[in-house]
């Protein structure tokens, strides 16, 4: 192997399981972690726009004769200050892209940087950059994340910038700022609060797409300044930008091709100034979705009646449920997307999880073959590697983040706002918007069509009623041909009988695609969306299939509502029933007391065992009343024979007013006992549990949370819900005791 001119770029070297350290002007055993440093080197110099000779590799930084810590790569300000060993400018750590960079190696760029003095660290594989500034006054370990580190021909004010502007801000901050835009659009502009948030929202989107586009392209510009849309000749730089932005989602639907952004230029640039000393794109996805929650909550739940999850409530629900990989989950009333968000987290954790598993077990094995050399044992590693990594690339198609992302996550919402809202926020944490749409979550598209799911999580709205007479049109059940005949291609038979059916129903009222308004033995009237949802919901799981839903305690307690828990109880177990405050939603804008069910339902064998037992106990019961029945059947038949006789027909219609009575009374009580004796052959432990902190109190501010494990669990508590409902689903006894 030849070592290449120095007048070549700059580039990425390998061949014959080698790789090239430019730094060193060496060849390397091309591991993955090698390749990375060799990639990111790359970056440094291209990007960045230090030089070679800034920059050491595996430096020792302890020095001759004690334990060595040897960093991989060092980084000076100048050429000069490396020759007279002042103290660094960064330090940088490398993991391959198949580990996750975990916070021990935080800890290991901090010490190392200690160790010399250097300002910065970065730790880096593909997967992840993380920028770092070193406090001298804290304790070793205490990391505190920035946006960047310095580029080579950085000024002194530009790094005192750097090591001021912090890349990680918490939820409050970030949702007090989101307010304080969202405040400046109404009362400069006067609109309303909906339309405030509208334009805030676009504006939001502009700048994780700037963002990205600058990763993507490795751009040193920001063109979200007011000094780069000051600098623009255009009347309006800032709808230019949202055009891209538009144009860049334009097959997601997101935006319509007349959108833009209503804002007097100032504004604009006002709130440009208000958000661009932060980097959203880099920022946790948990803090960005927890901080945008709050703002929703604060700017307009209550005003315009929207019904948000809280993120306590989100995470026990998920938790509750226990997602895998592979399962499918729906939300048919999606809302800010809350429910679909963490779940996509949940799993794409786990597959991360998985896949360093697999990395570091294969890399174990290969480091105990004695019989391996090295250049083996690396092109064995890198084979496994690249294995792996095609298992995590999102855009290609059958990966398991691929499956993830396209085929497992499902949601509507009949606001077109909050569908919006919901796609975006789901592009927002990492993608998984192509499943949500602004649809009647009463309706098959997509994916979305009975017996899929495996996972049901939802927050139904309340208080609203579906009218007797409220009809399917046609208009909101059109999707252009193109699009349905994809859907046709992914989902197959079950989605084009989904759709016919839908189809066949235009015209008629949407109660008449449900049982339960039936049930009330009465002629359907308005009837309540929650209960709806409840039919909806069991419809669209898999047998087997778990849900989690959040109701209005009256469903659990009315006795006018009776008819809906048996209509669920003849149809799947009841794991849990979980009770929460009265303020828990009252920063939402609602003040109705909710509990949370867990369901999960029948198996096939299991609902046909069910169904032979319940209608053996009705026999059973009925057989009981047989002469009961037939004694004062008789007794009344005859009575209201002789009064046809005698042309009475007063006493004909009062004895069959009573007969009708009697009947009805008899059949509840058959009803009633043949349920009770259901119960006790159908028999199993149901978890219930009424909690008290639940992470918020009534103004939505941070408090102790029992539901699941965390940094605010109460004091003097062992177990939280969760922990304490696994542990009953393991064995319910020592809970009867």
């Amino acid at each position: 192997m030849t070592t290449p001119p120095a007048s070549e770029p700059l580039r990425v070297l390998a061949q014959g399981g080698k790789v090239y350290s430019h730094v060193r002007k060496i060849w390397l055993v091309e591991t993955p972690e090698e390749r990375v440093r060799q990639e990111y080197l790359i970056i440094l110099v291209d990007d960045y726009g230090f030089s070679l000779d800034q920059i050491a590799e595996e430096e020792n930084l302890t020095g001759r004769g004690s334990a060595q810590a040897r960093a991989d790569h060092v980084i000076w300000r100048t050429v000069k200050d490396r020759a007279e060993r002042k103290p660094p400018l960064v330090i940088v750590e490398y993991k391959s892209d198949n580990v996750t960079i975990r916070p021990e190696d935080y800890g290991q760029g901090d010490s190392y940087a200690r160790l010399v003095q250097a300002p910065f660290f970065v730790t880096h594989n593909h997967r992840e950059t993380k920028y770092w500034k070193v406090r001298k006054d804290r304790m070793p370990g205490y990391l505190e994340e920035i946006s960047n580190i310095p580029h080579a021909n950085a000024s002194d004010r530009e790094i005192e910038e750097l090591l001021a502007r912090l890349k990680v801000f918490k939820e409050n901050e970030f949702a007090d700022l989101l307010h304080k835009c969202h405040n400046v659009i109404r009362n400069r502009e006067a609109h309303d609060p909906t339309k405030a948030f509208d334009e805030t929202a676009k504006i939001l989107f502009v700048k994780v797409w700037v963002e990205r586009e600058m990763k993507r392209k490795r751009q040193r510009q920001n063109l979200f300044t007011v000094d780069f849309l000051e600098s623009q000749f255009s009347e309006d730089p800032l709808n230019d930008l949202f055009e891209k932005t538009r144009r860049h989602y334009e097959r997601d639907a997101i935006f319509s091709p007349d959108d833009r952004i209503s804002l007097k230029p100032e504004t604009g640039r006002e709130i440009v100034r208000l958000l661009q000393a932060y980097n959203l794109s880099d920022t946790s996805e948990d803090i960005k979705g927890i901080a945008f929650e709050r703002f929703l909550g604060r700017t307009f739940r209550g005003e315009i009646g929207q019904f948000f999850t809280p993120r306590p409530i989100v995470e026990f629900m998920i938790q509750m449920v226990d997602p895998q990989e592979g399962e499918v989950l729906c939300d048919p009333a999606s809302g800010s997307g809350g429910f679909l968000i963490r779940f996509f987290e949940i799993v794409r954790e786990s597959i991360l999880r998985d896949a360093d598993g697999q990395y570091r077990e294969y890399a174990s094995a290969l480091a105990a073959d004695a019989g391996l050399d090295e250049p083996t044992r690396a092109e064995r590693l890198r084979e496994r590697f690249d294995q792996i990594q095609q298992q995590l690339d999102q855009r290609a198609e059958g990966s398991r983040m691929w499956k993830l992302a396209n085929r497992c996550i499902y949601g509507t919402d009949k606001n077109d706002r909050m569908a919006r809202t919901s796609k975006m926020n789901m592009i927002m944490h990492g993608d998984g918007h192509g499943g949500v749409h602004h649809w009647n979550g009463f309706l098959n598209v997509n994916g979305i069509f009975p017996g899929r799911f495996d996972l049901i999580l939802t927050n139904p709205p309340f208080g609203a009623k579906v009218e007797a007479d409220e009809r399917i049109l046609e208009q909101e059940i059109e999707l252009q041909p193109a699009i349905e005949r994809h859907y046709r291609e992914v989902y197959g038979e079950p989605y084009r009988q989904a759709r016919n059916a839908l189809k066949a129903a235009v015209g008629k009222p949407i109660a008449n695609l449900f049982q339960l308004p039936k049930g009330e033995g009465e002629k359907v009237g308005k009837i309540k969306t929650e209960i709806l949802f409840i039919e909806r919901c069991l419809d669209l799981l898999k047998p087997g299939g778990r849900l989690g839903i959040v109701l209005p305690e009256s469903v659990f307690n009315n006795p006018s509502l009776a008819y809906v828990r048996q209509f669920v109880e003849d149809r799947a177990y009841l794991r849990a029933v979980v009770s929460l405050p009265q303020e828990t939603f009252a920063s939402s804008g609602a003040s109705v007391k909710v509990s949370l069910l867990f369901l999960e339902r029948f198996s096939e064998a299991t609902q046909a065992e069910y169904d032979t037992l319940k209608n053996a106990a009705l026999l059973e019961i009925g057989a009981k009343y047989r002469a009961e029945r037939e004694a004062e059947t008789t007794r009344l038949d005859t009575l209201i024979q002789a009064a046809k006789a005698a042309r009475d027909t007063a006493g004909r219609k009062e004895a069959e007013k009573e007969r009708a009575a009697f009947l009805k009374r008899l059949q509840e009580r058959i009803s009633t006992e043949a349920r009770a004796l259901l119960k006790q052959r159908f028999n199993y432990p149901v978890f219930l549990y009424e909690a008290e902190k639940v992470g918020l109190n009534a103004t939505g501010d941070p408090d102790d949370n029992e539901l699941y494990p965390n940094d605010r669990f109460p004091a003097g508590q062992d177990k939280s819900t969760v922990e304490l409902y696994r542990e009953f689903r393991a064995d319910p006894t020592p809970f009867f005791v």
